[in-house]
């Protein structure tokens, strides 16, 4: 039976770890054609070897999601390859905690480049090809954090995430009808997420929220559910979290 995701193209940024990586091997598994994007080539080409070898097609570039030039050619390696692209999923993301008082600039600045501005680069690469399909799926990684700001020390990434769920409900408004969108909000998740930070202090007390993270491959599902939706009906938003998390 046809689970919706079997032959769709499914363009991943941020793919070569942590969430992009689980959420490639879970939908390859269920047939997806896949464009991934990272800036780490060796890991991107370790994980399309892995895939491939099971059987899957498999493409991927090196992608910097902070370069729209960059996140344009990723999309246009997805239409080149295979014809189309039926989902891209705004994945790439930049955790660094601290106090606003430490004074980050350049944190909070990379955090609004690949977390805010990373997403607007792939909604300008991907909407002009959805809308000569006339159909087409975002799929934009927000978290928790962009529904209560987590805050001392997260009110920056915070900001960023609340950006994310703006922007996604607004290119709703916009699109709608044949081009859908989902937010993910997910809580606590293995990943690589959890190392963005310099601030020492704030880096130990993420490694403790993280001692309750849920699996990388939650996310991957929870991606998955919203793909394999008819075309007609449109999940708009995604929260998860562990069981034990309290925001």
């Amino acid at each position: 039976m046809n689970n919706n995701i079997t032959g769709k193209v499914i363009v991943i940024t941020g793919a070569s770890s942590g969430l992009g990586e689980a959420t490639a091997r879970h939908l390859a598994a269920k047939g997806a054609l896949l464009v991934l994007g990272a800036r780490r080539t060796d890991k991107l080409e370790a994980i399309a070897k892995d895939l491939r070898a099971a059987g899957a097609q498999v493409e991927v570039l090196t992608t910097d999601v902070t370069s729209a030039a960059q996140v344009t050619a990723l999309v246009q390696k997805g239409v080149d390859a295979f014809g189309k692209v039926d989902v891209l999923v705004n994945n790439a993301g930049l955790m660094a905690i601290a106090p606003l008082k430490e004074g980050k600039v350049e944190e909070w600045e990379r955090m609004i480049d690949i977390n805010i501005k990373g997403v607007l680069y792939g909604i300008a690469a991907a909407l002009p090809v959805f809308q000569a399909q006339g159909n087409g799926h975002f799929i934009n990684l927000a978290s928790v954090a962009g529904l209560k700001v987590s805050s001392p020390g997260g009110t920056v990434y915070s900001g960023t995430k609340f950006a994310v769920r703006a922007i996604s409900e607004g290119l709703r408004h916009e699109v709608g009808g044949s081009i859908r969108t989902t937010i993910i909000s997910p809580g606590a998740v293995e990943s690589e997420l959890k190392l963005g930070s310099t601030h020492e202090a704030s880096l130990k007390a993420v490694g403790v929220k993280y001692e309750i993270a849920i699996p990388a491959d939650s996310v991957a599902r929870a991606i998955a559910y919203a793909i394999e939706q008819p075309p007609e009906v449109d999940v708009n938003e995604i929260v998860l979290r562990p069981a034990l998390q309290d925001y």
